[in-house]
Parts: C-alpha cells; sequence; structure tokens
C-alpha cells in the first residue's frame, strides 16, 4: 500500500491510531504497535483490527517527508522485512507477533 499522507489520531485508551490517505483518496485506519528508526530510515509496525486476540498486521516504511505530508510504503523486500521484523520482535517481547 503507498499512501499520500498520515493524519495522527488519539483515542481515549491513549492508543494511537493513524490515519492513511491513498492515492486512490481512500482513508485507513491503523493502529501504531511500535515505532523503531534503523539506518536513518522511521519504520512503523501497524496492526488495522482492534480485536487484541488476532489482527493483521504491517510493516510500513517512511520513504519520503516533506512540508505537507509523510509518504510510507509496504516493505516488501523480504530481508528487509525479515530484518525489521526481528526487531520488532525484540522490542515486544511480551507479544505473540507471527510474521
Amino acid at each position: 500500500m503507498k499512501t499520500n499522507g498520515m493524519e495522527k489520531v488519539m483515542s481515549d485508551n491513549k492508543d494511537e491510531k493513524i490515519i492513511f490517505n491513498t492515492f486512490d483518496d481512500e482513508k485507513v485506519e491503523f493502529e501504531v504497535i511500535e515505532q523503531t528508526m534503523i539506518n536513518g530510515i522511521n519504520y512503523l509496525l501497524v496492526c488495522d483490527a482492534d480485536d487484541e486476540e488476532e489482527a493483521d498486521a504491517a510493516i510500513l516504511k517512511e520513504v519520503n517527508i516533506n512540508d505537507k505530508e509523510v509518504i510510507y510504503e509496504d516493505v516488501v523486500d523480504e530481508t528487509e522485512l525479515k530484518a525489521v521484523a526481528k526487531v520488532f520482535a525484540e522490542l515486544l517481547d511480551d507479544c505473540d507477533i507471527q510474521f
């Protein structure tokens, strides 16, 4: 998924949510599970569901930032995905995350 911008939303329970505007002008809401920076690149681990038992997650990579917007893309390179997933797994050692 390529996105052309995001808007942060805070919910009542302090979970950070972001709304991405896709290039098709569709709004997609995600909950931010964790954020990390590796080699100067910002990555987000996001979840698309409020169900705490089982949800689909994605790792998004910041690819461009300017005065008006931040652009994220799905991490698709398998080597990069495995490396970033390993970092998130270590950061979230109390969660059961399957990649």
